[in-house]
């Protein structure tokens, strides 16, 4: 497990990522990375663009048919 401080980018706040986390994660300066939650907390993962589609599929599937997963969940 690595940490990052927080620290004033202009505007905005950011963090520095260790070289070990941004080698597992295979991205460099300029690359795009998605921030989700999860029940431990959040995730931070390369972006991939055919996964973000694939959520927003997802996402409009869940909304549309909620009960029925919710049933199937059980």
């Amino acid at each position: 497990m690595s940490t990052a401080k927080v620290f004033k980018s202009g505007n905005s706040m950011a963090i520095r990522l260790p070289k070990q986390a941004l080698d597992k994660l295979n991205v460099k300066e300029g690359d795009t990375l998605t921030i989700s939650e999860n029940e431990s907390g959040i995730s931070i993962t390369a972006y991939d663009p055919n996964f973000e589609k694939a959520m927003e599929s997802f996402e409009r599937f869940a909304s549309k048919y909620k009960n029925a997963l919710k049933e199937l969940a059980k």
